[in-house]
């Protein structure tokens, strides 16, 4: 029975990341990483709901920041997307029937349009220099923008512009040296669980009422069985 929409709320983006079967190689050569981004285009065209802020190809999985213009646009452009990039990738390496290539459906979570939104799009395009990924392998400075397979790469080449939309919020002049700097733990910590956990990263009355208005207030309470009255 195939699965209801995943309900979004319009014009609030979201952070979206799926990874490979098992932890394979999604990506194994340049190739592979550019033909993932012409099916990314491509789904930009098809479903021009949803908008692509930024992205980050890592080896055995992606993120987005996707923007959408209406309720409930992300699941259909999720799927096709996915099924598509894993159609091609059987044909391509004729390993049609063998199995899956993600390992699950996509993960998801909203951010709130204000300096959290920045400190998602920042932790989408910083992930290939945080795990000490450059191409090519050899260049010797080691910064974010040297990874091409993202989009704070693609926004400096003219001919990879339409990769990436515009922003909800301004993007600030220096980006690419905020992108250079490193995160503070708690930071971090606080974008992975809400990657883990699907939970609204924002403002806590923010997150609050958007859990309510999704139907997923499970993900901003405590984990754990709820305490018996005495």
């Amino acid at each position: 029975m195939p699965r209801p929409p995943r309900k979004c709320v319009e014009n609030v983006a979201y952070h979206v990341m799926n990874r490979c079967v098992e932890g394979r190689l999604l990506y194994e050569k340049p190739s592979d990483y550019f033909a993932f981004e012409q099916v990314l285009v491509q789904a930009k065209e098809r479903y021009p709901a949803l908008r692509i802020c930024a992205y980050c190809l890592m080896p055995n999985h992606f993120h987005l920041v996707a923007w959408p213009r209406e309720d409930d646009a992300l699941s259909p452009f999720m799927q096709w997307l996915c099924t598509t990039h894993t159609q091609r990738r059987h044909a391509h390496r004729d390993s049609t029937g063998r199995g899956h290539l993600y390992q699950s459906r996509f993960k998801s979570f909203p951010i709130e349009q204000d300096h959290h939104f920045l400190s998602v799009c920042r932790y989408v395009e910083r992930n290939a220099l945080r795990a000490g990924l450059q191409w090519p392998p050899d260049e010797p400075a080691m910064r974010a923008e040297n990874w091409p397979w993202s989009s704070l790469a693609a926004r400096a080449d003219p001919a990879r512009e339409r990769f990436c939309d515009a922003w909800p919020v301004e993007m600030p002049g220096n980006w690419v040296e905020i992108v250079n700097r490193a995160e503070g733990d708690e930071e971090l910590d606080a974008i992975r669980k809400c990657t883990s956990r699907g939970r609204p990263y924002g403002n806590e009355s923010w997150a609050m009422s958007t859990a309510a208005d999704l139907g997923i207030l499970s993900t901003v309470r405590g984990t754990g069985r709820p305490r018996k009255p005495a």
